[in-house]
């Protein structure tokens, strides 16, 4: 498999195990280190694992379901980094509250052997048209 092909499969695991609400799965697909940084739409940024992990705990307590569909997908690989841009299209059920919204999405990824782990996720939504 290519190095990009891997990247994107690293990419699905991760939103395979956001939509399952996995904590276990989640400590898998991150890297654990202090370098470790993600920005949840409406969070303030959140550094190192511990913080990460936690916001991931929170965020799983207090959806009954969340569903993707990822669009305009595009990795990058360059040596030991990579990363991937994505539109999260998303159905999810919050509280009861069932909404669908789009988010733009950057994923970063670092090797770690023959792994991809995902070492910063940065997401915001979609506000409308862009510059002119």
């Amino acid at each position: 498999m290519s190095d990009d092909a891997e990247v994107v499969e690293a990419n699905a695991r991760f939103y395979r195990a956001f939509e399952a609400l996995d904590i276990a799965e989640m400590d898998r697909v991150w890297a654990h280190g202090e370098h470790v940084k993600c920005v949840h739409p409406g969070w303030p940024l959140l550094s190192g694992w511990e913080a990460v992990r936690e916001s991931w705990e929170t965020i799983f307590t207090n959806t009954e379901e969340m569903r993707f569909t990822l669009s305009n997908v595009s990795a990058v690989v360059g040596g030991h980094q990579a990363w991937v841009t994505c539109t999260e299209n998303i159905l999810s059920d919050v509280a009861g509250r069932v909404t669908v919204t789009a988010i733009l999405a950057t994923n970063l990824f670092e090797r770690d052997g023959a792994d991809w782990r995902l070492v910063h996720h940065h997401a915001s939504h979609i506000l409308g048209g862009g510059p002119a």
